[in-house]
C-alpha cells in the first residue's frame, strides 16, 4: 500500500544526503496519510538503499500494519509529535551539522535571514537536551517550535516540519544554508551582525507563501 507516498519519502532521503544534512543512517522522515496512519524510515539502514517495502507503515499509537523493518529509533518522538499538532503531516529529523553547531552557543538561531523567514518563519529556538529514542525529544520539539518549520536539538540535531514532505524538506535544506551564512558572518564580524525588524520577517514570510508553481 501506499507505494508512491513511500518512494516521496525515500526520495526526500536521498535529497537529504546530497545536501550534506545527513550521513549514512543518521535522521529519519515521517509522512501523515489522509487516513491518519503514518510511514516512517526504517532504523540503521542508509537512505539511498532503501526500496518502498522497507518503509514502514504504523498507527499514531506504534502499531505496525505493514512493513518487515523495525522503524526508526525516534518513532516514539515523532509520533508524540504527529499527535500533538494535527497541523503537521512531514516530519525530518536531521544531524546537521551547522544548524546544530549554532545550537551548542546560543539558544536561538536569529532570523537575519530572508531565506530563514522564507522557510521557518522566523528565528529557530535551540530545545534543551532531550535523548534520542525517548518521547522527551518530541515533547521537547513540540514544546518549542511555536509557529516555526524547525527546532534545533540541542546536542543532537534538527526536527524540520510541514504540512507536506516538501515544505519540511524546504525548512531543513534552508535552515542549514541559513545556519551556514550565519557562521560565516559571525566569523568575519567578530560579534556584529545586522538584523532583520520584525515587519521585515512578517513581509519575507508572507512572501514565501506565494512562491513556487500553483
Amino acid at each position: 500500500m501506499f507505494e508512491k507516498e513511500k518512494q516521496e519519502v525515500i526520495d526526500a532521503g536521498t535529497k537529504l544526503d546530497r545536501y550534506g544534512l545527513i550521513a549514512l543512517s543518521g535522521g529519519n522522515i515521517s509522512l501523515r496519510l489522509e487516513n491518519g496512519e503514518i510511514l516512517m524510515t526504517p532504523s540503521g539502514m542508509v537512505y539511498e538503499d532503501l526500496y518502498p517495502e522497507d518503509i514502514i507503515l504504523m498507527d499514531l499509537d506504534g502499531k505496525i500494519i505493514e512493513g518487515k523493518r523495525r522503524p526508526s529509533v525516534d518513532n516514539v518522538a515523532i509520533r508524540h509529535i504527529f499527535k500533538e499538532r494535527e497541523d503537521i503531516n512531514a516530519i525530518i529529523h536531521t544531524h546537521q551539522p551547522y544548524a546544530t553547531a549554532i545550537g551548542l552557543v546560543t539558544d536561538e538561531i536569529q532570523c537575519n535571514l530572508t531565506t530563514l523567514a522564507n522557510a521557518v518563519r522566523g528565528s529557530v529556538k535551540v530545545a534543551p537536551y532531550s535523548s534520542a529514542a525517548s518521547i522527551d525529544m518530541g515533547v521537547q520539539t513540540v514544546e518549542n517550535l511555536g509557529d516555526q518549520l524547525a527546532v534545533v536539538l540541542k546536542h543532537h540535531g534538527v526536527v524540520a516540519v510541514g504540512d507536506s514532505l516538501k515544505q519540511a524538506l524546504y525548512s531543513t535544506v534552508y535552515l542549514e544554508e541559513g545556519a551556514k551564512t550565519l557562521v560565516m558572518a559571525h566569523a568575519y564580524g567578530k560579534g556584529h551582525m545586522a538584523t532583520l525588524t520584525d515587519e521585515q520577517i512578517q513581509t519575507a514570510v508572507g512572501v514565501f507563501e506565494d512562491y513556487g508553481q500553483k
